[in-house]
């Protein structure tokens, strides 16, 4: 594995890890330009101030959101690693869905999904995630839909 698919796996690694431990200046750290785009709903979350706003959003009904990487590779030739993981989280806080916000559950889930992490050219820095989910996966998990 050429060094540089090294660096970006580790950063990846060390970024999804900084995710479960409310780290968000490391998690920042790790960006070249902070960017998520989700791919089930199709939110795009650009710049610090939106990709902050994010993980606020995200983590105030899972609080205990983690994940366990099932599989990660790097791919030099696009500049991407993609990642296979289970997402977990207990639903503990009030969440926002179109039709009103749900209270708190104590239900847990966890779900399978991917990311992609497309990084600068020759660069271990990331410029963008890309989670891939089925947007109501999470809701079927906690027995809301």
């Amino acid at each position: 594995m050429p060094d540089l698919s090294a660096r970006r796996i580790a950063t990846v690694r060390h970024h999804m890890a900084l995710e479960i431990t409310h780290d968000w200046d490391g998690v920042i750290a790790t960006f070249d330009h902070p960017r998520y785009e989700l791919l089930g709903p199709g939110t795009v979350f650009d710049g610090e101030e939106a990709v902050r706003g994010y993980f606020a959003a995200s983590r105030t009904p899972f609080p205990d959101q983690g994940n366990e990487v099932i599989s990660i590779a790097a791919d030099d030739a696009t500049d991407t690693v993609l990642v296979e993981f289970w997402l977990t989280g207990t639903h503990l806080g009030p969440l926002l869905l179109p039709s009103g916000i749900v209270e708190a559950t104590g239900k847990a889930f966890r779900i399978r999904m991917a990311a992609s992490f497309e990084f600068a050219p020759g660069s271990d820095k990331i410029v963008c995630e890309r989670p891939y989910y089925d947007q109501s996966a999470v809701l079927k998990a906690l027995d809301l839909l």
